[in-house]
């Protein structure tokens, strides 16, 4: 392993993959994945859609229910932020990116129609959501 080490971040090996682990916040940047084709990427239909509705969804204490305008159509779909937010009402009215060409799946006996994109959950960080630079127009691709 080399020691590559700066005043800011420590490069280090873990499963023989290197990482970069921030000394000021012990943020450990993750390993890039597997390579795809752009093939499969091509695949995944990421779209903008505007949070409309956020609901509880009742017997789950992570769990909310988005209703979610795609332009030509709505949504529901469920996401896990209940505990990452204090209001998780304040996303109402904001865009957002979302998968939404996935299988639908039974979630606290509610249907999921999509997935919310965020940044940070997979890190043990608190998640934000990924949201476009400016507003389009409901529906627009990623990509």
């Amino acid at each position: 392993m080399d020691d590559k080490i700066n005043i800011d971040e420590e490069q280090i090996m873990v499963d023989g993959l290197s990482s970069v682990v921030s000394k000021e916040e012990g943020f450990r940047v993750a390993a890039i994945k597997p390579l795809i084709s752009f093939d499969v990427l091509d695949k995944i239909d990421v779209r903008v859609g505007t949070i409309e509705l956020v609901e509880e969804v009742r017997g789950s204490n992570k769990l909310v229910k988005l209703t979610v305008n795609f332009g030509d159509h709505k949504r529901t779909i469920l996401a896990g932020m209940k505990q990452e937010r204090e209001n998780v009402k304040e996303i109402e009215g904001r865009q957002a990116l979302f998968v939404v060409n996935l299988e639908p799946k039974k979630m606290a006996g509610e249907i999921s129609e999509g997935m919310l994109f965020d940044v940070g959950y997979a890190d043990r960080i608190r998640p934000v959501l990924a949201v476009p630079e400016s507003s389009v127009p409901d529906g627009a691709r990623a990509g």
